[in-house]
This record gives C-alpha cells, structure tokens and sequence, in this order.
C-alpha cells in the first residue's frame, strides 16, 4: 500500500492552525502576566479584561478545523497534491495569523494594563488580523467546492 501525501495535508490544515493559536495566546498570556504583576506591584486593580485579549488566537484553531473538515468532506473530489496544498498553505495562513494576532494582542494588554483605556480600538485591531484568517478559510473552502462541483 502506498502512502498517500495528500493525507498530510489534512491533518496539517488543522494542526498549523492550532500551533499558530498555542503561539499566540502563549505570546499574549506572557504579556497580561506581566501587566497583572504590574498593577500588583503598583497596588492597582488587574483588569480580567486581558483574559479576552490573551484568547483572541484560539478562533483560528475552530477554522483550521472547519477547513480540514471541509477537505475531508470533498475527499473524492480532490487529488492528493490539491489537498496537501490546501491544507498546508491554509494551515500557515491561519496559524501565521494567529500568532501575529497574539503578538498584537500581548501589546494590546501591555497598553491596556498600563492606561486602562483602549480597550475597544485594540479589540478592533484584533479583530482586523482576525480577517486574514476568516479570508484564507473561506476562500479556501471555495476553492474546495468549485473543485468538488
């Protein structure tokens, strides 16, 4: 029996992905740990705020996962160097975002844990990296059912 390539591509469609939130919400964790000590230190209140900030990157392991379950539900459709094209190129897409999300994010607690204001314009920022994901995903899953039809 030979080894199908193609099969890398699905599980690497989902697994990128999560790497990318793990780096992301590791980068952004380390950072609201640093703004909490800080307040602390300085007999402040520490926001809970920044727990919402630090889990930003988790939305792009869900569309890893969608995107793998998109390309498991097209098998028949697609050869094996289509789907580990796919599921590579998509799962850096989406894991590159969630980490540059995460590193925005850990400046966004650093300035929130300082000021304690901002916070709807660095949730907006946020949510501006959040598209490039939401953007490969769904073109992506395009790109599976034109192939598929």
């Amino acid at each position: 029996m030979a080894f199908d390539f193609g099969l890398i591509g699905i599980g690497a469609s989902f697994a990128l992905s999560a790497c990318g939130s793990a780096l992301g919400t590791g980068v952004a964790a380390m950072a609201a740990v640093g703004a909490w000590k800080r307040a602390f230190m300085q007999n402040r209140p520490a926001s809970f705020l920044l727990v919402a900030l630090t889990g930003f990157p988790l939305s792009q392991s869900f569309y890893g996962l969608i995107l793998m379950n998109t390309i498991v539900g097209s098998l028949a459709a697609l050869n094996s160097g289509t789907i580990l094209g796919i599921g590579i190129f998509g799962g850096l897409a989406i894991g590159a975002s969630a980490y540059l999300q995460g590193k925005a994010a850990a400046s966004a607690c650093d300035a929130f844990g300082e000021t304690g204001k901002g916070f709807a314009q660095y949730v907006l920022v946020l949510g501006i990296i959040e598209s490039v994901a939401l953007l490969a995903m769904v073109f992506l899953m395009n790109i599976i059912s034109a192939m598929a039809a």
